[in-house]
């Protein structure tokens, strides 16, 4: 592999390998763009079979990161983290403060927060070595777990989504097909049903589909029946590349909106939704509730204010509708160029960001440091 090409055709700014053999630390840190201001985005812990398998997750995911971004309307550029490791047993405070000293470092052009195996205990530790981190304990002017932000801003993209397809935003009149029902899809199920909706769940893990249907009273249905499930809306909550060629002729849904990210497995998937008459709702833009609530903290958090940013998740999924109507394209490539067109158009005025030793949080303890 030639990683200079590789990085040059995917247009990153940076790629950080971090190695503590004392630690057991082997983790990467991609900055895709920083036009539009420091590069955010989550730091996932994941077994990786290969390093390889690693480098091909953060580029990607840090990547989709610039877009989320850019379409949310805010000011920040597009990264990623990953530790090689199994989030069960490889866990150590030595293994994130060692990971937090190599983000210190980089001053401040690389923040993080929780994403996929870890949790705010975890970012505690990361905490204690750098500022730039976002999503940790109230107690530190942080926001706390994401979770219920982008579920909650998942539903103001399906309103938008629905109002697409059938004209109307009525949430709770409409049957779901909800894939992964983790952190985020179980707040996703809860606001589904507090509208009345029926909802069909299913998951990896037994006990949380279990938990969804004892405490909210879903559906539960088998890790490979979800596709043809007869909903109104299919919304993956799990794992990326689930929209595929194999995937898509099972549908009987109208709209797909979900949380998860990288949804779609190729961008000929998204075009097949659309010749389907499937309304898709791009997910970089739906499920930017998490990112808008985080990026609350770099002027002193305050949660009605978040609540307020995410509601803009239904004017953004809306001004994409409009714009593939307008240049007669599917929905992903509209959001696309959505984003392209702000970070063009900021471009023109900004240099990439280049880091701020100064930067900090308002409001933050620094207790224990």
């Amino acid at each position: 592999m030639d990683l200079f090409e590789t990085l040059h055709t995917s247009e990153h700014e940076q790629v950080m390998f971090c190695h503590n053999k004392e630690a057991g630390l082997k983790a990467i840190i991609a900055i895709h763009n920083t036009v539009l201001g420091p590069a955010l985005g989550g730091l996932r812990m994941w077994p990786y079979k290969t390093e390889q398998e690693a480098l091909d997750d953060v580029l990607r995911l840090s990547r989709g990161m610039t877009y989320k971004a850019a379409v949310a309307g805010l000011n920040l550029g597009g990264g990623k983290s990953v530790i090689i490791g199994d989030p069960s047993k490889d866990k150590s405070e030595a293994l994130f403060r060692s990971f937090g000293r190599f983000m210190e470092s980089m001053k401040g052009r690389y923040i993080t927060a929780e994403d996929v195996g870890i949790d705010v205990n975890d970012m505690e530790y990361v905490f204690h070595e750098t500022d730039n981190v976002v999503g940790v304990h109230q107690v530190h002017g942080g926001s706390g777990d994401p979770s219920p932000f982008t579920a909650y801003g998942t539903v103001q993209g399906l309103k938008a989504a629905l109002q697409q397809r059938f004209g109307n935003e009525e949430v709770g009149s409409y049957s779901y097909a909800l894939q992964g029902v983790g952190h985020v899809g179980f707040e996703m199920a809860k606001l589904l049903r507090n509208e009345g909706a029926k909802v069909f769940v299913t998951d990896i893990n037994e006990e949380s589909v279990r938990r969804c249907v004892d405490e909210l009273g879903c559906e539960a249905v088998g890790l490979d029946e979800i596709y043809d499930v007869d909903a109104d809306v299919f919304s993956p909550s799990a794992l990326g590349g689930i929209i595929n060629m194999e995937t898509i002729p099972r549908f009987k849904f109208k709209v797909v909106c979900g949380s998860a990210n990288n949804q779609l497995a190729t961008d000929e998937c998204g075009d097949e939704l659309e010749r389907r008459g499937i309304v898709y709702a791009p997910d970089y833009a739906v499920n930017a509730g998490g990112l808008m609530n985080v990026s609350i903290e770099f002027e002193g958090y305050n949660r009605e204010r978040a609540k307020r940013m995410m509601r803009t998740i239904y004017y953004n999924v809306s001004q994409i509708f409009k714009i593939a109507e307008r240049d007669g394209i599917s929905s992903w490539k509209a959001a696309d160029r959505m984003a392209e067109e702000r970070i063009t158009a900021i471009g023109k005025i900004k240099l990439p960001f280049l880091g701020n030793r100064g930067h900090s949080f308002p409001g933050r303890s620094r207790t224990g440091h």
